[in-house]
C-alpha cells in the first residue's frame, strides 16, 4: 500500500508540473468488466454465479508533451483492481496482472491490485525519420499490442520509422522486454482473460530480445502491402507477408506467415485469405479462411502473449474471433463470417467461426463459436455488450469428449 501511495504521489507531481509546459495532454479512463460463464460440465456452477463469473476495475492514466520542435515524450500509468468484487459477485478476474493472496480477516483468498507504468517514451522527428526510445505499444503482425481485456500489455523497445521513401514506411526495432503473458515469469491459471504478466512485470521477451524489419507500402492507395522479418535471438525466425486491397466496396486480403524455431524443430507455415464488401452506412460483410501447418512444432500466434505450449493466441489472421488460440493453432483449418452493421445508432456484430484443428501430433479439435455484441456510446461513456456461444468437440485415440459454453460480458469505459 505504501508503494502505491508514493507511486499516486508522484503522478500528481508530474500532472501539476506538466501544466507549465506548452502542447502537453492529459487523459484518462476508468474501466469496469464483467464477465460470466454457463457450461454443461456437471460441476459447473450456473451462470451469475459468483464462482462462474469473472470482473476487474481498471483506471489508465496518460500524459504526453511536445517538449521541443521535433521531440515528443510521454508516460502512462495503469492499475487494475477488484475492488473486493473476488467476494461478492465475481470470483475469478479479467486481468493476468491480479496476483491471489490469502486474507487474514476472513480466511479466504484475496486478489492484490496491480499497478505499474506501461508507457515511458521518448521520441524524436527529423529527416523524414522518427526514434522512439522506452516503454511503448508496438503493432506488428507478429508481435502487438493487445487492448482488447482491461489492460494492455506493452513492450521496452527502440523504433525507428523512415518514411523517405514514397507513401512507404520502413520500420526497424528492437524489442527488449515484454510484460506480456507469454514471458510471464510466474504461472498464471487458465481461468483468467489473461495477456499482461503478474503484477504487469516486464521480463525479456524470448530469450534475449528480439529485432524486427518492415516494409509498409501503399503507392496504390487501393492496395496496402506489407513485409515483416522477426529473429528471435535464439529462439526462433518469422515471416509476414499480407496485402489488402479495397477498390469501392469490394474488400481483398491475402497473408502468409512463417515462423521456424531455432535448434531444428519444423517449421510452420500458415495462409489466410479474406473477401468482404462494404455497403457504406449499411454493413460490412467479411468472409475469411485459415489454414496452418499441421506438422509444425509453433503456432503464428503474438510472440509477447501467445503459448508455445499451448500453440495458440491472440493472432492477426483474418478468421481470428472472440475467443483466441484457435485460428493460429498448429494444424488449424479456419472458415469465418463476420458482419458489421447499426440498427438504430446500436453498432452491432455478427461472427460465425468453424475451426478444425489436426496436428500430427496431440488432440484434434472441432470448434465453432458464435458471437453477438453491441455497442453503444453516452457521451464520455462507452458501453458493449457480447454473448458468445462456444461448441467444441475434443478426440485423441478412442477419447472424445464436448464441450460448450455461453458467455455474457460487459464492458463499461468513461473517458475523462
Amino acid at each position: 500500500m505504501k508503494s502505491i501511495k508514493l507511486s499516486l504521489i508522484a503522478i500528481i507531481v508530474i500532472i501539476s508540473s506538466a501544466y507549465a509546459i506548452e502542447n502537453t495532454k492529459l487523459s484518462g479512463e476508468t474501466k469496469f468488466y464483467y464477465g460470466t460463464q454457463d457450461t454443461n460440465l456437471a460441476s459447473a456452477p450456473d451462470i451469475f454465479n459468483k464462482d462462474a463469473s469473472y470482473a476487474n476495475f481498471a483506471v489508465h492514466l496518460g500524459l504526453t508533451s511536445n517538449l521541443s520542435h521535433g521531440i515528443s515524450a510521454g508516460i502512462g500509468l495503469q492499475a487494475v483492481s477488484t475492488l473486493g468484487l473476488e467476494n461478492n459477485i465475481a470470483s475469478l478476474v479479467w486481468s493476468g496482472s491480479n496476483t491471489s493472496t490469502g486474507s487474514t480477516t476472513n480466511n479466504t483468498s484475496q486478489y492484490d491490485t496491480a499497478m505499474w507504468m506501461d508507457e515511458a517514451w521518448l521520441a524524436g522527428t527529423a529527416f523524414d525519420t522518427t526514434l522512439k526510445i522506452g516503454r511503448q505499444t508496438i503493432d506488428t503482425p507478429f508481435v502487438f499490442t493487445e487492448n482488447w481485456g482491461i489492460d494492455k500489455n506493452t513492450f521496452e523497445a527502440i523504433v525507428l520509422i523512415n518514411q523517405s521513401i514514397l507513401d512507404t514506411n520502413l520500420i526497424i526495432s528492437y524489442i527488449g522486454k515484454s510484460n506480456g503473458s507469454a514471458d510471464n515469469l510466474n504461472a498464471q491459471a487458465i481461468s483468467k482473460a489473461a495477456y499482461v504478466s503478474a503484477d504487469g512485470k516486464f521480463n525479456t521477451i524470448g530469450a534475449d530480445g528480439m529485432y524486427t524489419f518492415g516494409l509498409v507500402n501503399n503507392f496504390f492507395k487501393a492496395l496496402t502491402f506489407q513485409a515483416w522479418y522477426y529473429d528471435v535471438t535464439r529462439m526462433a525466425e518469422a515471416y509476414w507477408l499480407q496485402a489488402d486491397l479495397k477498390i469501392g466496396g469490394i474488400l481483398a486480403g491475402i497473408q502468409y506467415a512463417n515462423i521456424e524455431p531455432d535448434g531444428g524443430s519444423k517449421d510452420t507455415d500458415a495462409y489466410a485469405f479474406m473477401l468482404g464488401y462494404d455497403m457504406q452506412d449499411l454493413m460490412t460483410i467479411k468472409l475469411s479462411y485459415s489454414d496452418v501447418d499441421d506438422d509444425g512444432s509453433l503456432g503464428v500466434a503474438n510472440i509477447a502473449t501467445g503459448s508455445s505450449v499451448t500453440l495458440g493466441g491472440q493472432s492477426k489472421l483474418y478468421t481470428e474471433m472472440w475467443w483466441y488460440g484457435n485460428v493460429s493453432a498448429v494444424g488449424a483449418e479456419t472458415f469465418s463470417l463476420t458482419a458489421d452493421t447499426n440498427i438504430f445508432d446500436i453498432d452491432c456484430f455478427f461472427g460465425y467461426v468453424d475451426t478444425e484443428i489436426d496436428p500430427r501430433f496431440g488432440l484434434d479439435r472441432e470448434i465453432k463459436e458464435y458471437t453477438l455484441s453491441t455497442y453503444k456510446s453516452f457521451g464520455p461513456l462507452h458501453s458493449s455488450l457480447a454473448i458468445i456461444y462456444y461448441k467444441a468437440k475434443i478426440k485423441y485415440l478412442t477419447f472424445s469428449t464436448n464441450y460448450d459454453s455461453t458467455d455474457v460480458q460487459l464492458y463499461l469505459t468513461y473517458d475523462f
